[in-house]
């Protein structure tokens, strides 16, 4: 009996990961807990560097999606915009939130595991489109593209697909700001990603 159950929503699970298989293209939105680079920064003109791990926030993302499937891979490469947020402690400034706003566009290759379960990576390209730092003056980043990894699992059910990933930039990517008063504060800020992202995408 137990048996004939476990076939039976196996039977199903792939029945309704069909309606999402196949290539074909739709629309996805996440949520996202990133933590960004170290921040150094040095108060007054003499002032010893100051190094400052960030704290991790949520974010959020949202855009549209492309799929070339094959009988046990498949090609999704994504267009993503993209909202992460991460708090520094900033010496003589206090809590800062680092706002970062960009356009990221991951090239997934998949691999189908069982029934509606999948696994992916590829490189994700991104384009830094503003980036804000509290009540700091701070410049644009260093690079406006960068290059980093997704890799993550995911379940296609029906129309919808859910997946988890983790995004990693490869490379330093720095800002300088500095305070209302030059001589006070001053520094820089590593805008590289290191994220969890949780997604829902729908098949149109």
């Amino acid at each position: 009996m137990k048996k004939t159950f476990l076939v039976a929503v196996l039977a199903l699970m792939g029945t309704a990961a069909m309606a999402q298989s196949g290539s074909g293209f739709g629309i996805k939105a996440g949520l996202s807990y990133n933590k960004n680079g170290d921040l150094i920064s040095s108060v007054g003109d003499g002032g010893s560097d100051i190094v400052d791990g960030a704290e991790g926030k949520a974010g959020y993302h949202f855009g549209f999606w492309g799929k070339l499937d094959f009988p046990k891979i498949y090609l999704r490469p994504e267009l993503v915009y993209s909202k992460t947020k991460s708090s520094y402690d900033v010496e003589g400034a206090g809590s800062q939130d680092y706002d970062v706003s960009k356009l990221d566009m991951p090239v997934l290759l998949g691999y189908k595991l069982i029934g509606p379960l999948h696994i992916f990576a590829g490189p994700a390209f991104q384009y830094t489109l503003n980036n804000d730092l509290g009540d700091l003056e701070v410049e644009d980043v260093e690079n406006d593209f960068t290059v980093g990894l997704n890799a993550g699992v995911g379940v296609n059910l029906g129309k919808l697909g859910l997946d988890v990933r983790y995004e990693r930039g490869f490379s330093e990517n720095e800002a300088e700001f500095i305070g209302e008063n030059v001589t006070d504060i001053s520094g820089r800020v590593d805008s590289r990603p290191s994220q969890i992202i949780f997604a829902l995408s729908l098949k149109l």
